[in-house]
């Protein structure tokens, strides 16, 4: 196996200085890297990353916590992960993806304790995440793509909610409704106190009324199952209701489904739109749905970079970015003029 030296002596530089570039552990110039990486291909060279820990104590290994069995790893999960992991890479670290079980603090000590990890990453972040707490009392170095109840404390990138619903009310509001009904996640995200569910459903509730539109938010769809019946029970109640925003895509299919049961038709009689939906999941839908597509690779990178930059320069105040959903218009939306009497 060729040694770090021999990759060096080929590319010409010294042995530091292909150590930094092979390692990340400095900035070396573009030109300079590429011959390194190259002489290192062309030997076969491969850093051994647990040797490199042994000397400086550091792995370069981030952990990306991810609850799977409780809320999938769907196209948004992965675009979140994926862009987490390219800005690792760029500063010379590598990403692990970690799905989580029953005992989510337990599994926590074990992959701390084993001295492989230099930092975690959280995902799909309660509002009181223990999680969080722990990492942040055991002394691990954390950021979080979401927030706590309470997150100064800790970096992290987030979605802008109270921007993003606003937007959504604006659009429809624009269109001429005055009514818009919201349907959430299933009461096991409540209950579980799922940050996005809360704070999407207190944003839209709080946009709507600042824009005087009437709102109903008190229903609860996660299946299509589930969205049919949702959809039924809000036309028997609020029959003046002319536009919709979902959570779920799932739920997105029983709503369209439950409207042409009626003879009805998206967005004839209903203007419906998803929330934290990306716009290529929304194509997929007929008509194409109106959709607030999560800014997922953004906050990915956010939270990798603030993460490696908590762990090269700890003394920093942590840092908070919000940003918001993109609204991408499609096909579900339209004035309520346009509306027949069939979907009732």
């Amino acid at each position: 196996m060729s040694s770090l030296r021999e990759v060096a002596e080929r590319a010409r530089v010294a042995v530091s200085t292909a150590s930094a570039a092979l390692n990340g552990t400095r900035p070396v110039a573009a030109e300079t890297r590429r011959r390194i990486e190259q002489a290192a291909a062309d030997l076969g060279y491969r850093p051994n990353a647990l040797a490199r820990g042994l000397v400086s104590k550091r792995t370069r290994i981030l952990a990306l916590l991810f609850p799977a069995p409780h809320h999938g790893f769907g196209l948004t999960e992965m675009q979140f992960a994926t862009a987490a992991a390219e800005a690792a890479k760029e500063r010379g670290y590598h990403l692990l993806l970690s799905p989580e079980r029953d005992d989510p603090v337990e599994e926590l000590r074990h992959l701390t304790g084993l001295g492989l990890v230099d930092g975690v990453l959280v995902m799909e972040v309660k509002l009181d995440d223990e999680r969080v707490e722990w990492l942040a009392g055991a002394g691990v170095p954390v950021a979080m793509i979401g927030r706590t109840r309470e997150p100064d404390g800790v970096d992290h990138a987030d979605i802008d909610f109270a921007r993003t619903a606003a937007d959504a009310v604006a659009h429809v509001a624009g269109l001429g409704h005055r009514s818009l009904a919201f349907f959430g996640h299933a009461p096991g995200a409540y209950a579980e106190q799922y940050g996005p569910a809360i704070r999407a459903a207190g944003e839209f509730a709080a946009a709507a009324a600042q824009a005087g539109l009437g709102y109903v938010g008190d229903l609860r769809a996660s299946t299509a199952d589930e969205g049919r019946e949702a959809y039924g029970r809000l036309v028997a109640a609020h029959p003046e209701v002319t536009a919709l925003a979902v959570m779920s895509d799932q739920a997105a299919v029983g709503v369209i489904s439950a409207v042409a049961a009626r003879g009805g038709r998206v967005p004839r009689d209903l203007t419906l739109m998803l929330v934290l939906s990306s716009s290529r999941v929304a194509e997929l839908f007929h008509p194409r749905l109106t959709t607030l597509e999560p800014p997922s690779a953004e906050l990915g990178r956010l939270g990798a970079g603030m993460l490696i930059d908590r762990l090269e320069d700890g003394d920093r105040e942590p840092r908070q970015r919000l940003v918001p959903c993109r609204l991408v218009v499609g096909d579900s939306s339209a004035a309520p003029a346009a509306r027949g009497s069939a979907a009732r």
